[in-house]
């Protein structure tokens, strides 16, 4: 490897696991991301950090305060709704257009994530039922057929996963969005598109709704809150330089 290319294959070592350290929710809403600590606990140094800190923030999971550093993002109730307007607009069309191209292969993909779910849930496995919950949702825009649409979705999909983690301290949500996913593969396999849009619009309005309901515990996105950073929580597998 060369010395220009190594940095870089850093920064996407560290980016992927910081990405899913927040949407798993081992970093907190509105934790402080220290970039001299993370590049310990990583055994990098700090460019590549900070690089991936960068990218992070397009994605809208880290907000940089200039003075003050790098924050894991929060939501205000406003935030909340219009991510949720986001999706709507995006997965309807996603779902339509997969749809109409293969649907044979929607509906496969769907209900094998059903399966996994389930099967998750036997087993108590939360954090595997909830990666399986992000897959489902991204089927229709592997299924698409256009990569704009599907680009689209994915520089927010880490926020919305981040979300659906937090959400999933409520089990009563848990188990409708359960039965709604295993609902919109049967009409998907069913050829009832009017049906999986309805479902599908129902789905992310009650999570709407749960979210404005408990954005109090999800943070205030007008303030920078300084988090302390857990210590000692080194990442499995750590990269070293």
């Amino acid at each position: 490897m060369t010395p220009t290319g190594r940095p870089r294959s850093l920064t996407d070592v560290v980016l992927e696991r910081l990405r899913y350290g927040i949407v798993s929710g081992r970093f907190r809403l509105g934790e402080l991301l220290s970039e001299r600590i993370l590049a310990e606990q990583f055994g990098v140094s700090k460019s590549p950090v900070r690089e991936a800190l960068g990218q992070l923030r397009l994605e809208g999971l880290v907000r940089i305060v200039p003075q003050r550093g790098a924050f894991v993002f929060t939501l205000s109730s406003d935030g909340v709704r219009q991510l949720c307007e986001f999706r709507r607009t995006l997965e309807k069309t996603s779902f339509t257009l997969a749809f109409a191209r293969d649907p044979a292969a929607l509906a496969d993909s769907l209900q094998r994530c059903v399966t996994e779910m389930e099967q998750a849930r036997a087993a108590g496995d939360q954090r595997r039922y909830l990666d399986l919950d992000s897959a489902y949702h991204k089927a229709s825009f592997d299924l698409c057929g256009n990569h704009y649409i599907a680009d689209a979705y994915a520089l927010h999909a880490g926020k919305i996963a981040a979300l659906r983690t937090h959400l999933s301290t409520k089990p009563l949500h848990i188990e409708k969005s359960f039965v709604e996913h295993g609902e919109m593969a049967m009409a998907v396999a069913t050829h009832d598109l009017a049906s999986v849009l309805a479902i599908l619009d129902r789905h992310i309005g009650r999570s709407e709704m749960t979210y404005e309901a408990g954005v109090a515990d999800i943070g205030a996105a007008d303030q920078a809150p300084i988090v302390p950073p857990k210590r000692g929580r080194r990442p499995k597998g750590k990269t070293e330089v």
